[in-house]
């Protein structure tokens, strides 16, 4: 199965030890090269104490649904392969994957028109 910008999966960690896992959600587009084979996602915590987290409230989750209240932490990043990926949770909407990236792209200090 192909996962999709938006989609929270649960899969392996690889800021853990062992078989350590976790929710991620998934933020790249399908025209990302090897789309299916590879997936960008951002960390999902329950932690609250993250000022810069952002919080996934009921009314963002439009599938599915997440074990416990979750915030976004745009700075944790990682590749995913599709076998680390055990199940999907659900699906976020599509303006809260939007902030999310923005987040991460001005973290990164893209700043567009200037060179």
């Amino acid at each position: 199965m192909t996962n999709a910008r938006g989609d929270v999966v649960y899969a392996d960690d690889p800021f853990k030890d062992g078989d350590a896992g976790r929710p991620w959600l998934v933020v790249n587009t399908s025209e990302m090269p090897f789309h299916g084979e590879q997936y960008i996602a951002l960390t999902l915590s329950t932690k609250t104490w993250y000022d810069e987290r952002i919080p996934i409230d009921d009314e963002d989750v439009v599938d599915g649904g997440l074990p416990r209240d979750s915030s976004i932490l745009p700075w944790a990043v990682a590749s995913l392969d599709p076998d680390d990926i055990d199940r999907e949770l659900g699906r976020i909407r599509t303006e809260l994957v939007d902030e999310s990236v923005a987040t991460l792209v001005d973290y990164l200090g893209f700043r567009p028109g200037n060179d």
